[in-house]
Order: C-alpha cells, then structure tokens, then sequence
C-alpha cells in the first residue's frame, strides 16, 4: 500500500530538520555574514553570498542522536590574484578571529571551507569563491589550487528535476539520506553523489509516458529507487558521476569502488522491500514491510497537521543571495 499519510508524519516528525533548527541556521549565517562584510581587513572584498549544498536543495534532514546538523555557504569575495587559494581561506579565517564574537569559539580551516562550530548544536561551512571568466572557482587548501564549481547552477537543475516529480524528490532524497544516516542501511556515498543519482533519474519522459509516475512520496521513492537500482546493476563498476551544473567537474573522487559496490548492493535490496511494501494489498502487512525499512517511528499520523519546513511541494529551491555579489 501506499500509505501516502504515513509518509508524510515521518518525514514531518522524524526526518525533516525542525523550523526552529532552520531558523536558528538562518539567523547564525546572517550574523557570520555580517561580521564579515563588517571586518577591517576583509570586509571591502566580500561580494555576496548564497546557499549551497542540502540546506539550497531542501535536503537537510535532522541528524542521528546528538549529532550536529550542518549547513554551507557561498562567501564570494573580490578576485585578487596576489592572494593564493589558501590566502583566502587563511583570511576567512584570520575575520573570524578578529571578531568579538566568533573569536572563542571554535573555527576550524579545512580543505574547501572555514568552519563555525556551535558546540553540540551545529555547524557552519563557509566556502570562499570568486568569480572569473564567467566561471566561479572556490580554494582547494591541500593543493594550493582553485576548482570550478557551480553551486548555484546544481541548485536549478535540483529545482527542474524536482518540479517534474511535484516536489518530491527532495522528499526522496531526505527518505534515503535517513536510511543512511540513521538506519546505517550504507555508509561513504556522499549527499552530492546521492543528490546526482536520485535526480537523473528523474524524467520528464516518464511522467508524460504516465502521469503518476511520482504522483506522491511512495509512488515517486518506489519508481525513482527502481530506476537507480536498474543503472547501478548495468554499471558493475563505479561509473564516472559529473555535476550536472554543467562545470565540467566530476565528483569520481568523492568515493570508491569499494564504496560504490556496496551502496549497489544496498540499492538493490532496498529497491526490492521498498516494492514488496507498496504492492502489498494489507494494510498491516505493508506498514510492517515499511517499518522493517525505515523503522519503528514509521507510524499512522496522530494529527491533521500538515506544516513543514519543506512541506508544500510549491516551495522554491531557490539559492538566497544577498546584494552585493559582482556580476
């Protein structure tokens, strides 16, 4: 069965990331923002900003346990060529300690990213970038280099490919990033590579060739994991996955064949008990296939409430930046 009501009250209460959770994320970038836009040092050369990641996407989900939820976030700055790729992130950072308020805390440089860490609550990744020939590169601390990303252009292709499943394939998304985080169904497969996957599967043709194809969560989370589990059986070995931005990156680095072999075999059983449960014509028997899925919190909804910080298949996937940003 379906169960369409089912889903709804576990992605509401069990995996979405709380409005309070989003709020306080939105407001906490805000602050970071401003402080940098407000630095001495710094501040002249910040351009903008904008979402990225799960948090642009609507893919956040509320962590395991304990656990910090994280969000990242465009920081584009002025291109200066006497800077080095790790000139920029040293500096993000360097603003950051200058400041009353984030200079006792925790702020840690990483690779791609300059990281704010709330203690036991979340934390932030802010990721330089600039702009240059029409192209945005963000610092790639390790190898003193830049990369061309395009955060903004996997946000639209995000968006398109989740309006022509209604807007649920976000809500997949979210239902297979639980099964990984939470129910440790696979572990190592990146939330990009994740977010790639599920998202080329999802096609126009299909939903013209039947209409219902991702009519409402099971229906779309049942069709789109069939569709992966039959490209991953007629790819044995780890296929090359490129952002579909268009940038011309791939992200074949982000895991291995090892990983991938299992996140195939992983997709194939899923596939299968996720098909077993729909198809099933006993209410109780399906629940207890779905609940062997996703666990015991999977239960009939106990209100007619609807509210959701994702909840409205209407709800842009928009990148939010501010004014400012050249070009």
């Amino acid at each position: 069965m379906q169960l369409e009501d089912y889903f709804g009250e576990f992605l509401r209460k069990t995996v979405n990331l709380s409005q309070f959770k989003l709020d306080t994320l939105d407001d906490r970038v805000g602050k970071i923002y401003r402080a940098l836009q407000n630095d001495g040092l710094l501040g002249e050369r910040v351009q903008g900003m904008s979402k990225q990641g799960s948090w642009a996407h609507k893919t956040i989900i509320d962590p395991v346990g304990d656990n910090e939820f994280d969000a990242d976030f465009m920081l584009y700055l002025e291109d200066d060529t006497s800077w080095t790729p790790r000139d920029y992130l040293a500096n993000v950072k360097a603003a950051l300690g200058r400041s009353s308020t984030y200079r006792n805390m925790t702020v840690e440089r990483k690779n791609r990213c300059v990281r704010v860490v709330y203690a036991s609550s979340c934390h932030i990744d802010i990721v330089p970038a600039v702009s240059r020939y029409e192209a945005e590169y963000v610092a790639y601390y390790k190898d003193d280099a830049w990369e061309m990303t395009d955060p903004q252009g996997f946000t639209s292709w995000m968006k398109e490919k989740d309006d022509i499943a209604g807007g649920n394939l976000r809500r997949v998304i979210r239902l297979i990033k639980f099964l990984r985080d939470h129910r440790g169904s696979f572990t190592g497969t990146r939330s990009v590579i994740l977010t790639t996957l599920l998202g080329e599967r999802v096609s126009a043709l299909k939903k013209f060739s039947d209409p219902g194809y991702y009519k409402n969560v099971p229906t779309a989370l049942v069709n789109i994991i069939g569709d992966l589990d039959e490209f991953l059986q007629a790819n044995p070995t780890k296929p090359i996955i490129m952002d579909p931005s268009g940038s011309g990156a791939s992200f074949d680095h982000r895991w291995t064949q090892e990983t991938y072999a299992y996140f195939r075999d992983r997709i194939h059983s899923h596939a299968a008990e996720m098909r077993a449960a729909y198809d099933s014509s006993d209410k109780s028997d399906s629940v207890s296939k779905w609940q062997a899925i996703f666990g015991e919190e999977f239960i009939a909804p106990t209100s007619n409430q609807s509210s959701s910080p994702f909840g409205s298949p209407a709800t842009a996937l928009a990148s939010t930046g501010l004014s400012g940003r050249a070009g």
